[in-house]
């Protein structure tokens, strides 16, 4: 289609091939063009959107596509565009739609709505974040239990080594505990970072087992020392003093 276009110095009219696009709804309409150097800026719109409870204010130009809009609002809400529905006059508007064109004016109230589908796995990594902040606390406090066991296999371990016999109950005591450690880590679901914090200590306990079962072994092979003290003994001096009892009625 073209248009015609008046010539100010006379010399005819000339013709301006002018272009159309086809916009939602079947409307037929001039195509926008920013190259233009002669036309106007765009009317800036202050949108109120309504979500969850606030509301929110932003500013785009009144030529601007609902996409836009959605795009303008990911960073005021956090939601991706893929994850909103934007409403207005009632009725959800399409990425395509332009504001100008569904009627929007300036402070005109538009509703978003957050994609149930959205809010599901919002949900289930909620709950995931929990699991792990869960598993990750878990495997804290029995790295803390497992700090002061090896101290004790430590000490052990340096009793022997001086010759020094310890108690085999005490041993079996401490393999013990270390074996009840080794099946709460057991039980700790993990996934990630955490599986890899969870197989460290489980390394640890292991290995702090198989040094107290070779400690066991070298602690009987230690005789024990038996110490006997010889004691002096002296006689009770006899008095040579010799007590007067007075009698009385």
């Amino acid at each position: 289609m073209v248009r015609k276009k008046v010539n100010m110095h006379g010399d005819g009219v000339t013709n301006e091939e002018t272009e159309w696009e086809m916009r939602p709804g079947g409307m037929l309409v001039q195509k926008r063009s920013d190259n233009r150097d002669d036309a106007p800026p765009p009317k800036k719109l202050r949108l109120r959107v309504a979500y969850d409870g606030l509301r929110h204010e932003i500013c785009v130009s009144c030529m601007s596509s609902f996409l836009q809009v959605k795009k303008v609002l990911s960073m005021e809400t956090g939601l991706q565009v893929d994850e909103q529905r934007l409403l207005y006059r009632g009725r959800e508007r399409e990425n395509g739609e332009y504001l100008d064109m569904c009627g929007v004016k300036d402070r005109s109230k538009l509703v978003l709505i957050e994609e149930p589908s959205s809010i599901q796995r919002r949900f289930t990594q909620m709950r995931r974040n929990a699991k792990i902040h869960t598993a990750t606390r878990a495997v804290i406090d029995l790295t803390l239990q497992l700090d002061h066991l090896q101290q004790q296999v430590s000490s052990i371990e340096k009793s022997i080594s001086n010759g020094v016999k310890v108690p085999e109950v005490q041993i079996s005591t401490l393999i013990e505990m270390l074996m009840r450690q080794a099946i709460k880590l057991e039980s700790i679901s993990t996934e990630g970072d955490v599986s890899a914090q969870k197989n460290v200590q489980g390394k640890r306990v292991q290995k702090c087992v198989e040094t107290l079962d070779a400690l066991k072994i070298c602690n009987a092979r230690i005789k024990r020392v038996v110490v006997t003290t010889n004691w002096e003994t002296f006689e009770h001096p006899h008095s040579s003093t010799k007590s007067h009892w007075e009698i009385f009625d």
